[in-house]
C-alpha cells in the first residue's frame, strides 16, 4: 500500500459567476521513502495539488490518505493537528517571520505544537548545525542570503520529524548555483531522515534527480 494516496481529486475555483476546474479525477500514489517531482506548465495546478496533499486546502471531491490517516475525513482541528505534527512544508518564498531569529523561526512549529520552549530551541539549534547554519542561528531573516533563508525554512519544516515533506518550487527564487546546493541539501535530508517527499519544480534537471516524475497535463 502506498504511503501517500490521492484518488479522484477534483478542485474547482469559483469567482463570481465563473467556475474554473483545476483538475478533475486526479489520482496519485507515492511510496514510502520516495522522492517524487511534480512537473507541468504554469497554471496547471501543481501548487494546488501540493496544498491538497498537505491538508492546507480541501478538494471538492475525492480522498487523500497519508499513512493511516484519511485527511479528507478529518475535521478542521484534527487536520490542523495532523498537519503540524506530520507534514513539513517548504515554499518558494520562505515565509520566515522577520521579527524572529533563524533559530526562533525553526523552533516555531515546536512551540505551536506545545513542545517546551527550551526543547524546541535546542532541537532548532541542532538542525541549524546539521544544515551548516550554526553561525547564523542568531541572525534575523534580513541578515541572511536567499539560500540561507531557504535552508532555515527547510530546518523549520523538519523540526517535528515529519512523515511527509512537501516543497513548492523551493529553488525557484534562487540562482543556479544556490539552487543546486539547496536541492542537494533536501536530497541529503530526505535520505538520512527516511522522508517521503513531493517536490513541485519547473527545473527539469532537478526533477530528473528525484526518484520519479509525475507530469500534470491540461485536462480535455
Amino acid at each position: 500500500m502506498a504511503f501517500l494516496e490521492a484518488r479522484g481529486l477534483t478542485k474547482i475555483y469559483r469567482n463570481a459567476e465563473v467556475a474554473v476546474t483545476v483538475f478533475d479525477g486526479l489520482d496519485l500514489e507515492v511510496e514510502r521513502g520516495e522522492m517524487l517531482a511534480i512537473v507541468g506548465p504554469s497554471g496547471i495546478g501543481k501548487s494546488t495539488l501540493l496544498h491538497l496533499l498537505g491538508g492546507l486546502d480541501r478538494p471538492d471531491s475525492g480522498r487523500i490518505r497519508v499513512g493511516d490517516a484519511e485527511l479528507t475525513k478529518l475535521d478542521t482541528d484534527e487536520l490542523a493537528r495532523f498537519r503540524n505534527r506530520n507534514i513539513g512544508f517548504v515554499f518558494q518564498f520562505h515565509h520566515l517571520l522577520p521579527e524572529f531569529s533563524a533559530e526562533e523561526n525553526v523552533a516555531m512549529p515546536g512551540w505551536i505544537g506545545r513542545m517546551s520552549y527550551a526543547d524546541a530551541l535546542a532541537k532548532a539549534r541542532g538542525l541549524l548545525l546539521d544544515l551548516g547554519l550554526q553561525p547564523r542561528a542568531k541572525h534575523f531573516p534580513n541578515q541572511l542570503s536567499g539560500g540561507e533563508q531557504q535552508r532555515v525554512a527547510i530546518a523549520r519544516a523538519l523540526l517535528l520529524d515529519p512523515l511527509l515533506f512537501l516543497a513548492d518550487e523551493p529553488t525557484g527564487n534562487l540562482d543556479l548555483e544556490t539552487s543546486e546546493r539547496v536541492f542537494d541539501l533536501m536530497r541529503d535530508c530526505h535520505q538520512k531522515r527516511g522522508l517521503t517527499s513531493v517536490i513541485v519544480t519547473h527545473n527539469p534537471d532537478l526533477a530528473a534527480r528525484c526518484d520519479r516524475i509525475y507530469e500534470m497535463k491540461p485536462h480535455v
